[in-house]
């Protein structure tokens, strides 16, 4: 099945964008903004993108590379920010972070021993230094119980860059998946 994907990115990763877009096998049909609206009015722009991109989307692809992080302050969030609160607002679309090729080293730090269980556990840094605050409070959902996140306790998926391309849909539709999970009612949106 077909799900209508929204990708979120940064300027700088669009041919990561384009790659999902016009290379890979990818069953989805394609709800992406691909020509800048002419406006300098940051409402307008938006309420275009809800209306006319995210508003039938079933998924939003959020692209996490070196430009994406919430306390990066030389960067402009308000667009990345603005699409992924729209996007987990009312009747959310799955959400799928995919961590490119120049993060996967500062997302996945390897593993831990755990105090509580003794486990092992992945260490998985997702948080305002590497990502926009709507993703990580979504993956790391507050009203957790346990001393680990599980794929269960968590709203966002993740895929490294190079487990995506492998097998797109896969991940895509874990993201749709999420959409009817009963995690959806933790769901997080920060005020617009």
């Amino acid at each position: 099945m077909k799900h209508k994907c929204f990708i979120s990115f940064k300027t700088e990763d669009i041919s990561y964008k384009e790659t999902i877009q016009n290379d890979l096998n990818v069953d989805m049909i394609d709800k992406s903004l691909n020509k800048p609206i002419d406006s300098q009015n940051e409402e307008y722009i938006m309420r275009k993108i809800r209306k006319d991109y995210l508003q039938d989307s079933t998924v939003t692809i959020c692209l996490i590379g070196e430009h994406s992080a919430e306390n990066n302050f030389l960067e402009n969030q308000h667009y990345i920010k603005r699409e992924l609160q729209a996007s987990l607002y009312d009747n959310p679309n799955g959400i799928l972070g995919i961590v490119l090729p120049s993060m996967t080293n500062k997302i996945y730090k390897g593993t831990y021993t755990c105090n509580i269980c003794g486990q092992e556990h992945s260490y998985v840094n997702i948080d305002d230094s590497t990502v926009i605050k709507e993703f990580s409070v979504n993956y790391y959902i507050p009203d957790h119980n346990g001393c680990a996140w599980g794929p269960d306790d968590r709203y966002c998926l993740l895929a490294k860059w190079e487990d995506f391309i492998k097998t797109p849909n896969s991940y895509i539709n874990g993201a749709f998946d999420k959409k009817s999970d009963p995690i959806k009612n933790k769901i997080t949106v920060f005020p617009k």
